[in-house]
């Protein structure tokens, strides 16, 4: 027997499923979030309800919030449960489950309304998970695109906009006019610097209403930059019914994530904030050392093991984690090359972070994919992989590993395994990366001319040979043999014969 999941059974839950232990008649908004997705009631929302647990901060619940058609279906759905949510963390050691009740409310699916709860005092914290991609990002400065045609359209009618960032700026002036301190921004999406990246587009917006509106935004309002972190997969008939069968409960957009979660955040919150630190998070001067650990050890590591796994074949993966090859590459180069790059965090272990790292990546009951891992390799490579390249060549270190990485991804854009199996080389650069590709891989000329991408490496001599090696030896050998000829030392002997030669 099933129950539906409302407010009324939350005294009757099955005895598998954690129940809130605060009355949720007893919470009171103080953040508002927009892009109520899987990742934030997965993240955020399982913070502040461990915190309401503990009898603290519970002037401090979630008031949802969105503008896309999407987000009218995740209300009506959240809406028939009370705003309940129920999150199963997929441990391998066995699965568990609780109801989230951190959230109380969520605003019509509407931009008059959300400007107008944005203008309530209480409203002290509103947090973003818009995509990485929210941002208006101009792909050739790396500032905010105010040409963008959505951005164009809510300048020409400030008063009804359509943005996340339209409504931000009209509701930070309507507080401002009406005496209210100004709440601050938090993004929670999973980019470098995002606090920064929220910042340029909120100001670069009212900047560009008028100048004096963007020098006040600049100056007021609070953006603190947070590394947020937790695999969490979509949600579909297979979920619905794990929790149902499992479970018991009856739930239209549950959420199944890991059970690992990290959030690191700097303290620069002048309007208050809930004492998260109490539930985990790290509150610190400066989240970009943690950034740099995370892109470079743990997005660097997807990056390692995704184009060998998808060239011998794996589809999961914890399949390629248990891969002895992969496995053993994905460890070698971090601590040879990777983990070197990132400057010391006192108190943190590099290792064992790593360690936490790998055993995440083995998870079975995650059920990640490597042709997610594979997915747009020319935006992802030159944040995960190719600065620690310039770091190590920088300092006259080898490059090896990170170079035979570079080639295997190379050799993905081909667009067939090793069997002659096709794959979509899911990337908007795709023509551009099968050409380099089929040049390396099919034309072998003598000299590789690397993608604009690669910046100054593309005319890096010591960069240039390594990956001629590993790629010529992918060529000859095939993939596992590359692997096992990195793994027994025969790279580093080629390598240097390579240096010799170029004396």
């Amino acid at each position: 027997m099933t129950q539906n999941l409302s407010e009324t059974v939350l005294s009757s839950l099955p005895e598998s499923v954690k129940a809130p232990a605060y009355r949720r008649s007893d919470l009171t908004p103080g953040i508002l979030h927009i892009g109520v997705g899987n990742f934030h009631r997965a993240h955020q929302a399982i913070y502040l309800s461990k915190l309401f647990d503990l009898g603290e901060g519970r002037d401090w619940a979630i008031v949802g919030a969105g503008l896309k058609p999407y987000d009218k279906t995740m209300r009506e759905r959240l809406q028939a449960q009370d705003w309940l949510t129920t999150v199963v963390e997929l441990d391998p050691e066995g699965l568990s489950a609780q109801v989230c009740g951190a959230m109380i409310d969520f605003v019509d699916v509407d931009p008059k309304a959300l400007i107008a709860r944005l203008g309530e005092p209480d409203i002290r914290i509103v947090s973003l998970t818009i995509t990485e991609g929210g941002y208006f990002v101009d792909p050739n400065t790396g500032g905010f695109d105010v040409n963008h045609p959505e951005i164009q359209a809510d300048l020409a009618s400030p008063d009804a906009p359509q943005t996340v960032f339209g409504v931000l700026v009209a509701a930070l002036l309507s507080r401002r006019d009406k005496g209210l301190e100004p709440f601050t921004v938090m993004s929670c999406d999973n980019l470098p610097e995002n606090g920064h990246m929220a910042k340029q587009a909120v100001a670069g917006f009212a900047r560009a209403l008028s100048p004096e509106a963007g020098s006040w935004i600049a100056d007021n309002v609070a953006f603190p930059n947070g590394m947020v972190d937790c695999i969490t997969p979509a949600t579909g008939d297979r979920e619905r019914g794990l929790v149902q069968e499992r479970f018991g409960l009856t739930d239209a957009a549950p959420v199944v994530c890991e059970p690992f979660r990290q959030w690191v955040l700097e303290d620069h919150f002048p309007a208050g904030r809930p004492a998260l630190e109490k539930v985990g998070v790290e509150f610190v001067e400066d989240v970009a050392p943690y950034e740099l650990m995370k892109l470079r050890i743990l997005n660097g590591g997807h990056a390692t093991i995704a184009y060998p796994g998808a060239l011998l074949g794996h589809y999961f993966v914890h399949d390629a984690m248990a891969d002895p090859l992969i496995c053993a590459f994905l460890k070698k180069l971090e601590e040879d090359e990777i983990l070197p790059t990132v400057p010391e965090i006192p108190g943190v272990s590099f290792e064992t972070y790593l360690t936490t790292v790998m055993d995440r990546f083995s998870n079975p009951a995650v059920g990640d994919t490597i042709p997610r891992l594979c997915l747009d390799g020319s935006n992802r490579q030159p944040k995960f992989i190719l600065p620690s390249i310039q770091d190590r060549l920088d300092k006259g270190l080898p490059v090896a590993g990170l170079a035979l990485e570079t080639a295997l991804w190379c050799r993905y854009c081909l667009g067939h395994n090793e069997a002659g199996e096709p794959h979509v080389i899911e990337d908007n650069n795709a023509d551009i990366l099968k050409a380099w590709a089929q040049g390396v891989y099919a034309d072998k000329p003598a000299r590789i001319e690397m993608p604009e991408l690669f910046g100054g490496l593309a005319s890096d001599e010591t960069f240039l040979k390594a990956f001629s090696y590993a790629a010529g030896m992918i060529a000859e050998d095939g993939v596992a043999a590359t692997l096992k000829a990195y793994l027994d030392g025969r790279f580093d002997k080629g390598a240097a014969a390579l240096k010799a030669n170029a004396h």
